[in-house]
């Protein structure tokens, strides 16, 4: 996926098409397009590859991030690397092709759903050394990885623990701000929100922390469908493919589903929680 997002970054930077690509790779418009919506990864060759991001406008540099990762699709290696990480961001790469989220969040308000407000002080808490120009480029990228919501065939679904509106992250007004956006997504047509109240128990997930499932599914062409369970850790982030994780993700999710609060009862639940930060 990240091959992907870079080729295409690399082809809207140089104003490329698909076809000017394949036709100086010497390649199909199709080989160009498999390699762009990530199909197939097992049939990726390295020389197709190299010449595609060639053909692309790639630096010497960048063909090799892209020939490291077609090697080691699955160890995160680049992650940590600084020259890759910001061009090969992984979630945003799922985002930006997936038909679906399912988002299940434990502690925080996932960053689909965050204020400008929000993000701030999460950022400004999470590295509170940072510049102000660097605060501000971060949520000015949170804000645009939302632009996925207004895309018709994006779909999603949140499931927030009720102790995410319980726990406050900046002042009472950002609270209130937060919860009022939250009660305007879950109105949007596309957008589920449900909360899952302390009064049902223990979550159905567990122990298990926050999670995205992400997916497209194309019975036409299978080749084309994606499914992927994105996790969040401390210093790095990963993702698993192996059906038997992507279906066990999904039946939990699913229980969690059927476990939290409907579309009626959440609005009350968020609409009392936004009582408690009023002045």
């Amino acid at each position: 996926m990240q091959i992907a997002r870079g080729l295409r970054q690399l082809m809207d930077a140089q104003g490329l098409t698909q076809g000017d690509v394949a036709r100086s790779a010497e390649v199909s418009s199709g080989t160009v397009n498999r390699y762009l919506m990530w199909q197939d990864r097992s049939a990726l060759k390295i020389p197709t590859l190299r010449a595609i991001a060639k053909a692309a406008g790639a630096t010497a540099d960048q063909t090799e991030i892209l020939v490291e990762l077609a090697r080691s699709q699955s160890d995160g290696w680049w992650m940590d690397n600084a020259q890759a990480a910001p061009w090969l961001n992984a979630l945003h790469a799922f985002e930006e092709i997936a038909e679906y989220e399912y988002v299940w969040a434990t502690s925080l308000v996932p960053g689909l759903a965050q204020t400008p407000s929000y993000a701030r002080h999460l950022h400004e808490q999470q590295d509170p050394r940072a510049d102000a120009a660097v605060i501000d480029a971060r949520v000015e990228a949170r804000m645009r990885r939302q632009q996925i919501l207004n895309r018709e065939d994006m779909r999603l679904t949140i499931i927030l623990d009720q102790a995410v509106l319980k726990r406050r992250v900046g002042s009472a007004a950002v609270m209130a701000e937060q919860i009022d956006h939250l009660r305007h997504l879950a109105e949007r047509p596309r957008v589920r929100v449900q909360v899952l109240p302390f009064d049902v128990g223990a979550p159905d997930a567990g122990s298990g922390g926050h999670f995205l499932i992400l997916g497209r599914e194309d019975v036409a062409e299978p080749v084309n469908s994606m499914s992927v369970v994105y996790l969040e850790l401390h210093r790095r982030s990963m993702y698993l493919d192996d059906p038997a994780d992507v279906t066990d993700y999904k039946i939990m999710f699913d229980d969690l589903r059927s476990q939290a609060a409907d579309k009626g009862r959440t609005l009350d639940l968020l609409t009392t929680a936004r009582s408690e930060y009023d002045a």
